[in-house]
């Protein structure tokens, strides 16, 4: 299997571009799961699939509570800099 070639723009704002990649990336693993596990009719590689999808989607809790800071963080810094604004503009 090739290694993907990641790449970071260093342009996101509010939203970081490779989380919403791996984001996606997750999702279609848990995806993945859940068909295997819909295939599947042997108890404990059912069982240890569905382990697998239910580790994929706390990565995705947990990606989307980060997405999440860093747009509360982006709104904070924006409130900041228009405190500098001058009145009027």
């Amino acid at each position: 299997m090739e290694r993907e070639e990641i790449r970071c723009g260093h342009t996101c704002r509010n939203a970081c571009a490779l989380l919403n990649d791996a984001l996606r990336k997750e999702k279609d693993q848990v995806m993945f799961y859940e068909g295997v596990m819909m295939e599947c009719d042997y108890p404990d590689v059912k069982a240890f699939v569905r382990v697998l999808a239910e580790e994929r989607s706390a990565s995705i809790l947990r990606i989307v509570q980060k997405l999440n800071e860093l747009q509360a963080r982006s709104k904070v810094l924006d409130g900041v800099m228009s405190s500098f604004d001058p009145p009027g503009a």
